[in-house]
């Protein structure tokens, strides 16, 4: 073997490079195993010509957009029952809001995740945000006759909302790297519980002080514009893998991106896995305030919206913030000595909600606060996973392909989650009401009875995620190692040919590689 003496160009032969390029040999020895998951230290900031206050004040900036996305599509939760008296309609109709939103959510995903991959992500959110600010606006003002349109807008506001999510923890983790990029994640994913929380105050607080539902829809698209200000004042794009050695990587065809990703098994089964988070947590968002509203009215007490809408709310935000920190610390300390540890915490925590939401589900009808304290209990266990997921997607899925692997993953989830759980909660509890007299059907004694037995389900779903995150880790460490050693050496990108993307290189002995800079192609 020759000797490289600096200072050399980057280009080199090939036995004078010593990293095995082939598929066939160990992606890491044992060893290695061993240092990258137990010994290696937290990596501060890595982001080129980002400094580290800019780059923390973009992921501020980032959490706060994504604060304003839960709070906006859970703002129809705390005033749903305002909404069912002006447009007169049943559950069934109700749970459309939800699953038309999830809907057009879901089937734009893909197409932000492919522009996400592969051009500039700061304008592509600042146009998202601003669409789905002006629809929010737009749909408040929408007539008691037209409830066909009200649906339309609101599932028009999903396309908005799929610009930004995409698109946004790529951001981060072009910016920071292992325990830096996992707590990052954490402090983003606090909005989601949070969020959503603060959708049910907000909303059914802001009503309650206007005498109307629709002004609680009339307040985030406010605070949307300033989002937009934001991004494009504050937010700088970071090269794509940079902070992972891998910004000479290249974009492969949309088609080769999808393959890849069905072929990375702990990918496939942690969208399986969340695909049951999202089904969960999307019943119990549109559904747990009524339900409770109509078990309060049931015993013959006073219910208000506003008030049951702050305690869910109240509890939603404090389970966030808990489960969210516990989720992302047990993982990252746990990573010291088990490299599997963030799929195990997330089967941990789903397996964890399932007596709670149970026995809380079924104490309701006897003891409001014990059936509060369950809900909490519940939620907090559900909540470890929010950072854990994205974390998990982030260090299987090489850079280049990181906005298409979200929306992948936002497509299946909600496909087969959240744009589902709604509509099918208010389809059972309607179907259940029909062996009840016609006069009775929208009583708060039956709406109680037949919600809380449609929730059932609910419990049995997180049981078989919990069973799709344990088998994510019998296949994590192999599929982290195998992204890892692609974003350094670049094996995928390289380009035989004219553009064949392939990771099996067949050189001769005398035969050259160029190792690319950021700035120029990968050459053969």
């Amino acid at each position: 073997m020759s000797r490289i003496l600096p200072p050399f160009d980057d280009t080199v032969q090939l036995d004078d490079m010593p990293v095995d390029i082939s598929d066939t040999s160990p992606i890491v020895r044992n060893n290695d195993i061993a240092e990258s998951h137990v010994r290696t230290p937290d990596v501060e900031v890595v982001a080129g010509d980002i400094s580290k206050h800019r780059a923390y004040f973009m992921v501020f900036v980032l959490l706060f957009i994504n604060l304003l996305n839960y709070m906006d599509r859970f703002t129809i939760a705390g005033v749903l029952v305002d909404i069912q008296n002006y447009y007169h309609i049943g559950n069934s109709e109700a749970g459309l809001i939800q699953t038309v939103f999830i809907v057009s959510y879901m089937i734009f995903s893909p197409i932000f995740g492919y522009l996400g991959d592969r051009y500039n992500r700061k304008f592509i959110m600042g146009g998202g945000i601003t669409l789905w600010s002006l629809l929010t606006l737009s749909g408040s003002f929408i007539g008691k006759d037209y409830f066909w349109l009200f649906l339309l807008i609101r599932g028009l506001v999903g396309i908005g909302e799929a610009s930004y999510s995409t698109i946004a923890p790529t951001i981060i983790a072009d910016m920071f790297v292992k325990g830096t990029r996992t707590r990052m994640l954490m402090f983003f994913y606090f909005a989601i519980p949070v969020g959503s929380g603060l959708g049910y105050v907000v909303g059914a607080n802001i009503a309650k002080a206007f005498g109307a539902w629709q002004w609680a829809l009339r307040f985030t698209p406010v605070l949307g514009i300033i989002c937009v200000i934001l991004i494009f004042i504050v937010l700088k794009e970071p090269q794509r893998g940079h902070a992972e050695g891998g910004s000479h990587l290249r974009n492969s065809s949309y088609l080769q991106d999808l393959k890849e990703l069905a072929k990375t098994k702990s990918f496939v089964l942690s969208t399986l896995g969340f695909t049951c988070v999202a089904f969960v947590t999307g019943a119990l968002a549109l559904w747990a305030p009524s339900y409770m509203f109509n078990v309060i009215k049931a015993q013959g007490q006073d219910a208000d919206e506003g008030n049951i809408a702050f305690i869910f709310g109240g509890i939603t935000v404090a389970a966030g913030f808990i489960g969210v920190a516990l989720g992302a610390e047990a993982s990252r300390r746990y990573k010291r000595i088990n490299p599997r540890a963030d799929p195990l915490v997330c089967a941990f925590g789903l397996l964890m909600c399932t007596p709670f939401l149970f026995f809380g589900l079924w104490l309701s009808e006897s003891n409001i606060p014990v059936s509060w304290a369950l809900i909490f209990f519940g939620e907090t266990f559900l909540c470890l996973n929010w950072s854990i997921i994205a974390d998990i997607l982030l260090y299987v899925v090489i850079p280049t392909r990181r906005s298409t692997a979200e929306a992948v993953q936002i497509l299946i989830s909600h496909a087969l989650g959240d744009a589902g759980s709604p509509y099918l909660i208010g389809v059972i509890s309607d179907a259940l009401a029909t062996k009840y007299p016609k006069d009775e059907r929208l009583s708060p004694s039956v709406e109680s009875s037949t919600l809380r037995n449609a929730f059932y389900i609910t419990p049995f779903v997180c049981v078989i995620g919990g069973g799709f995150f344990l088998a994510t880790a019998l296949f994590i460490q192999k599929d982290r190692e195998k992204a890892e050693k692609i974003t350094k050496v670049g094996g995928p990108t390289l380009n035989i040919n004219g553009g064949i993307d392939n990771p099996n290189l067949t050189l001769g002995e005398n035969d050259s590689i160029t190792v690319a800079n950021p700035d120029r192609s990968n050459v053969l």
